[in-house]
């Protein structure tokens, strides 16, 4: 696979790290979620083989700036049409996670030249609320950091698909293993997303792809009021998985997105 990591520097001075996979044209942009990066998405861009695939790193994530002083979502959105406006021909098939959905889908509703199609995974207007947002931090400040190494990582974190993710992503330094993200920065990047965006989801006008898991965070209340919201929407819901569907019901999550890109 024909690979390349690149840097796009955003207008406040951030850098924005992301992966090319070469393939054929229109190119496929994918987001991930919260605490995550393009790294986790590797596997989803080999199954769609011949296809150029862009693996964004969002601000405060990965390998782009870690504390990035703006995590409006409106920062994240310009960061990615920064990055195909750099890489790709438009208009691009739009893809994202979780909170890398919600990124993709405003994305999508403010320049809707950019975006052909657009899949949403796990995603919504807005999700989450304060005290889950307060859960999380407090559960990424309780990483006894650094770890030794991956194995003490393990012990402490747990061997589902998205803890291996996690640690397999972690950056090697002098004293140990450390996150490549911080928890203050994810606490501010995620608070906004819980801020319901019905109006921009109204807009989106690319053909989309709304994806659920059965084992997902959203209730079918939810699921069915944010699908009969959108202009021109696919569903699919996957018999297995969970929030992190793209790790733990791959081949489901594959066949629904290659289908879907396929027909368009």
């Amino acid at each position: 696979m024909d690979e390349s990591r690149r840097v796009v520097r955003a207008d406040d001075g951030v850098e924005i790290s992301y992966v090319v996979v070469r393939g054929a044209e229109p190119a496929v942009v994918i987001l991930h979620g919260l605490a995550g990066s393009g790294r986790e998405l590797l596997s989803t861009a080999h199954a769609l083989s011949g296809r150029k695939v862009v693996l964004v790193d969002q601000r405060g994530h990965g390998q782009s700036t870690r504390l990035p002083f703006d995590t409006s979502r409106e920062a994240f959105v310009r960061d990615v049409v920064a990055v195909i406006d750099r890489e790709a021909s438009v208009p691009v098939h739009l893809v994202g996670h979780s909170m890398g959905a919600h990124t993709a889908m405003l994305t999508a509703a403010a320049r809707p030249d950019l975006a052909r199609t657009l899949v949403l995974l796990e995603g919504g207007e807005g999700s989450g609320s304060c005290q889950e947002h307060a859960a999380l931090g407090k559960y990424f400040r309780s990483w006894p950091v650094p770890f030794a190494d991956r194995t003490a990582a393990a012990a402490f974190l747990g061997d589902g698909p998205l803890q291996r993710a996690w640690i397999a992503d972690l950056e090697e330094r002098d004293d140990g293993l450390h996150p490549r993200f911080d928890p203050e920065v994810m606490i501010a990047s995620i608070t906004p997303v819980a801020i319901p965006r019905w109006q921009e989801w109204s807009h989106v006008q690319a053909p989309t792809l709304v994806v659920y898991a059965d084992g997902g965070m959203f209730t079918e209340e939810q699921k069915d009021r944010f699908a009969a919201h959108g202009s021109d929407v696919t569903r699919v819901d996957l018999a297995k998985g969970s929030h992190d569907a793209r790790l733990d019901a791959f081949e489901q999550w594959i066949t629904a997105l290659s289908a879907f890109l396929n027909a368009r």
